[in-house]
């Protein structure tokens, strides 16, 4: 489920991104959301992790109708769900019936606890753009991709204002992650000396929904009429902060500044999207998943996600705010430079950026070179 536009211009967009954001947040305290799409079609969506018993109940008065769980098409094929409709499945209330169990289909680590659960059989409707966008809307809250839902008939306007439910257009949650990256602005710049170059600047950058600022170390005084050593590095708090030995972030982190400075001068751009863009909870889920024998692409995918869920438009974005068109890129991953030169940026070189293996981040290296592409 990408983004379909851009509209990062006009107070207009400012206001939706905010809309979007606070419904997220909403979705992660266990509220109720309205979502409607442009054809007229109206849901009223729980994040199903943070359902309950009394919260279905309530859906089901407003809306008088039975709700249906959401998943994606990641999560039906472990689940061994037809796939009738596009991007999510439908499964009717008849087929789970309470929370609890709801939580257990949407959630993967559950699985080997709960062998005997369904077989679940899947709407055949077609699902509307609102449908859709719900289970969007739990991907931005970094909530378990799935919701709980019911389409809302007319007339039903008293009891959603009595229960003080928040409308969004699913168009808006849609290129919310689109609008948000294309609207970052610088917010400040200090000068902080780091262990391994002490002639280092932190720029952050914010958008307008007041989202997690991304952030560039700026090292030395990289001149804007050539291409910049630069590096992406997307959040780790384990790798980067507490030194987990299932990944190798915190070496690429270390290790790119350290180079970075050899040359004297660069970029590195510490993006916030932990979890290849899941969120740090979701991507314990996924640790758990691989402790069960699941690689780290099989986790995402069995928990609903993508195998990557990043975007690298906030990188581009920044970088042409600094002044730079022209980029000699640290990585082993191919995505990020198809990424960088979708968003217009020219990747001139590729520089090797490999750390060795230990005997817990082996198995993952691996599989990012079979699975992922990575040039290891």
């Amino acid at each position: 489920m990408t983004a379909t536009k851009n509209t990062s211009n006009g107070g207009s967009a400012a206001a939706a991104m905010l809309a979007i954001d606070r419904a997220s947040h909403d979705f992660r305290r266990g509220r109720a959301i309205r979502i409607l799409d442009d054809v007229g079609n109206s849901v009223i969506a729980v994040a199903s992790e943070m359902s309950t018993d009394l919260a279905i109940e309530r859906l089901s008065e407003i809306t008088d109708n039975e709700p249906s769980i959401a998943i994606t098409h990641h999560r039906a094929r472990t689940l061994k769900v037809r796939l009738y409709t596009d991007e999510i499945v439908l499964i009717p209330f008849k087929s789970w019936r309470t929370a609890e169990i709801a939580r257990t289909i949407a959630d993967s680590t559950t699985d080997l606890a709960n062998p005997l659960r369904g077989p679940y059989t899947a709407n055949r409707d077609p699902v509307s753009a609102a449908s859709i966008a719900a289970v969007q809307l739990a991907k931005i809250a970094r909530l378990l991709p799935s919701v709980i839902m019911a389409p809302c008939v007319a007339g039903r306007d008293s009891l959603i204002d009595e229960d003080g439910i928040a409308s969004i257009r699913a168009s808006d949650v849609m290129s919310y992650e689109m609008d948000t990256a294309g609207s970052l602005k610088q917010v400040t710049a200090a000068r902080v000396p780091l262990a391994d170059a002490e002639n280092t600047r932190i720029l952050s950058f914010r958008s307008p929904d007041g989202g997690r600022e991304h952030l560039a170390i700026v090292i030395g005084e990289p001149p804007t009429d050539r291409p910049v050593l630069a590096r992406l590095h997307s959040e780790c708090f384990t790798g980067d902060l507490i030194g987990s030995l299932k990944c190798d972030c915190g070496e690429q982190l270390r290790g790119a500044i350290a180079q970075i400075s050899e040359e004297s001068a660069g970029i590195l751009l510490y993006l916030r999207q932990e979890g290849r863009g899941i969120g740090l909870t979701n991507k314990l889920r996924a640790y758990a998943l691989q402790d069960q024998g699941f690689d780290t692409v099989e986790a995402n995918e069995r928990l609903g996600f993508e195998s990557d869920e990043r975007i690298f438009l906030p990188a581009a974005r920044i970088l042409k705010q600094l002044g730079f068109d022209q980029v000699r890129l640290m990585t082993n991953n191919p995505d990020k430079v198809e990424g960088l030169t979708s968003f217009g940026i020219e990747v001139l070189e590729r520089v090797p950026h490999a750390f060795p293996s230990n005997d817990h981040n082996e198995f993952y290296l691996s599989v990012k070179k079979e699975k992922s592409g990575h040039l290891l």
